[in-house]
This record gives structure tokens, C-alpha cells and sequence, in this order.
């Protein structure tokens, strides 16, 4: 089912991303790279969800300081705020209050057979809160509210909107049509980058080893430093193939900074070891990040812009997201005030 978006001709793509820390190269190529492409085919929609990011306790000055970092970050991946909206996620309160409504249509099972709740709450055992168990319908909410047709997620997430697509259905269902049915949008290569140090595992800021994640903000030399030390196999021969966790992770992010295909990169290192490819991958990978890390400075040392940016997006955003959230309140049977 397909509610009718503002904009008929274009469908409405929403996005997010937590201002937890760094942005990782996993997550700039499973979500954020193709960002700025897709502002002239798509109605699209981001924010920063910082009301997911207290699930993990935060430090108040290092959280605000992660925030505005990655809205500059993010404007610096080719954002364009003339052409899309970018807000920030707690400035636009309708999120937390459709976030409420949508627990109460969300099964404790459902919530209970998410990965991503089993995952965090092994790794913070001492802190495992509501928020994080109801996390996914604060997700569904960010999305359900701007009628999204599409998300562009990694492999990971695909759990998450399978929820929000059956809580939009299950609110269709009974009060009549209300919220657009989104699809996952997955990058067809790329989609989960693995850690360099135990490609077994996503590439993730919480990596045990330093050397096994890289970030966008990294320098040239730490990002050469960790590709070098990529995790390979005895085989020193460059081709894709089950049980080659490590040089099948090469090649995906090879692949889809180059647009080459597996078979291309095979034929360009045959011969090759893989001293060679960690080398190629690594300069590949830091070719593509200077331009976005020269924005960034530009941008983090213009707090004004950033200011003006985020407020007058976040009224924007509001006037979407109040419209989506009244005529919920009113199908489920708020007393509305005129």
C-alpha cells in the first residue's frame, strides 16, 4: 500500500544515521555514499536519530559535540539542504510521540526477535533499558511520519524495516490508510563491509581492535596503516570465493569504489599478491574520502551555517511529520485541539 506523497512525481526516500562517534567507511558505503546522486531522482529526507544514541549512556559535551560533527560530515557526503531536508532527530518531537503510539502496536515478540536488541545487550550488559528494546518502533516512527517509499539501509537493518512495514501495516489494517508501506533499498555490493581485523564480523566502531575499523575522518597514513594490516588467508592469490572472508571483503569495497566487478578485479591483480591489493584498496579508499574530509573542515569551522541549517530543517521537518502524527491521534482517538 502507497499513501500519496507531496511530491506524486518523486518518491520519498528517508534515511538516518546515530551521531554515536565517528562515521565509519562501513557505514558511508552501505548507506551515505550514493546520498547526493540521489537527491535529483528522489523526494529525500535525512536526519541524525540521536534519540536512538541514548540507549547508550553519553557523555552530554562529547554527545553534542558528536552531533554537530556529523551533520557537518554528513553535509560534506553531498547532502545538499536546498534539495533535500536534514534534520536532527530530537528537535522534531513528533518522532518520540508517534514512537509511543506505534509500542502499542508492536508485539513484545516481534521487539524480542530483533538481532540488533540480542547484539547490544550482550555488549552492554549493565545497561540494557526499555529504549533499547523499543528501539525499532522509534525507528518505524522516523520513517512511518514522512510517508517513506523507500529506505536505504545495509543487509543489517533489513529486520528493522520488515518491523516498520508490518506495524504500518497492522495500523492500515484497522483505521484505514495512513501510513505509506516502505521498502528496503540495499546496495547491491557494499552493503555490509566487514571488519579488516575479523571479517566474519561488521565493520563497527566498537571493534575490539582499532585496526579492524576505519572511519571517514581517518588520516591517509591510519588509513593505509589498517588496509595493510587487513586479515587475508595463506592463498596470496586475488579472487572472490567462499572461506575468503578477508579478501572477499577487499573486493567489495574495491568494487564498489572502482565500479568494477569481481571478475575485473581478479584479471587487474592476477599475478598479484596481496600486498599489492591491501595497497590498492587503501589508496582507493583514501582517493575518495580527501575531497569529503576537506569539506568537512570547511564546514565544522562554519558553526553559524550549521546552526541556520539544522534549525530552519528541523521546522521544515516538523510541518511534515505534525501532519502524519494528527491524523494518527485522531484515527486512534485523541481528543484533538482546534
Amino acid at each position: 500500500m502507497r499513501m500519496e506523497n507531496t511530491a506524486a512525481e518523486k518518491k520519498t526516500v528517508f534515511s538516518a544515521i546515530q551521531p554515536s562517534g565517528s562515521i565509519t567507511l562501513g557505514n558511508f558505503l552501505g548507506a551515505w555514499r550514493g546520498c547526493a546522486a540521489m537527491q535529483d531522482e528522489y523526494r529525500c529526507i535525512y536526519a541524525l536519530a540521536d534519540l536512538h544514541t541514548i540507549t547508550v549512556r553519553q557523555e552530554p559535551a562529547k554527545f553534542r559535540k558528536n552531533t554537530l560533527e556529523a551533520y557537518a560530515l554528513l553535509l560534506a557526503f553531498g547532502i545538499d539542504v536546498e534539495k533535500s531536508l536534514f534534520f536532527i532527530q530530537s528537535q522534531v518531537p513528533a518522532h518520540a510521540q508517534l514512537a509511543w503510539v506505534l509500542n502499542c502496536y508492536t508485539q513484545f515478540g516481534e521487539l524480542s526477535r530483533m538481532t540488533q536488541f540480542k547484539d547490544k545487550s550482550a555488549k552492554h550488559a549493565d545497561n540494557i533499558n526499555a529504549g533499547l528494546f523499543t528501539y525499532p518502533s522509534l525507528m518505524a516512527a522516523d520513517i512511518l511520519l514522512y510517508q517513506a517509499d523507500l529506505v536505504p539501509v545495509g543487509i543489517d537493518q533489513k529486520q528493522h524495516i520488515e518491523l516498520a512495514r508490518n506495524i504500518a501495516e497492522r495500523f492500515n489494517a484497522l483505521y484505514s490508510p495512513t501510513f505509506t508501506v516502505p521498502e528496503g533499498m540495499f546496495p547491491k555490493t557494499g552493503a555490509k563491509i566487514m571488519s579488516l581485523q575479523d571479517p566474519a564480523k561488521k565493520m563497527s566502531k566498537s571493534d575490539d581492535n582499532a585496526n579492524g575499523c576505519v572511519y571517514v575522518l581517518d588520516t591517509p597514513d591510519d588509513i593505509m596503516r589498517k588496509f595493510k594490516r587487513a586479515v587475508t588467508d595463506s592463498e596470496a592469490r586475488v579472487h572472490y570465493a567462499e572461506g575468503k572472508d578477508g579478501i572477499n571483503n577487499l573486493m567489495g569495497i574495491y568494487a564498489v569504489l572502482t565500479g568494477k566487478s569481481y571478475e575485473e578485479i581478479e584479471r587487474e591483480f592476477e599475478g598479484k599478491g596481496y600486498g599489492d591489493f591491501k595497497e590498492a584498496v587503501g589508496q582507493t579508499v583514501v582517493e575518495e574520502l580527501a575531497p569529503i574530509q576537506e569539506k568537512f573542515r570547511r564546514l565544522i569551522d562554519s558553526k553559524d551555517y550549521l546552526e541556520a541549517c539544522y534549525r530552519e530543517n528541523a521546522q521544515k521537518a516538523t510541518a511534515i511529520a505534525q501532519r502524519t502524527l494528527n491524523k494518527v491521534m485522531k484515527k486512534v482517538g485523541f481528543l484533538q485541539v482546534k
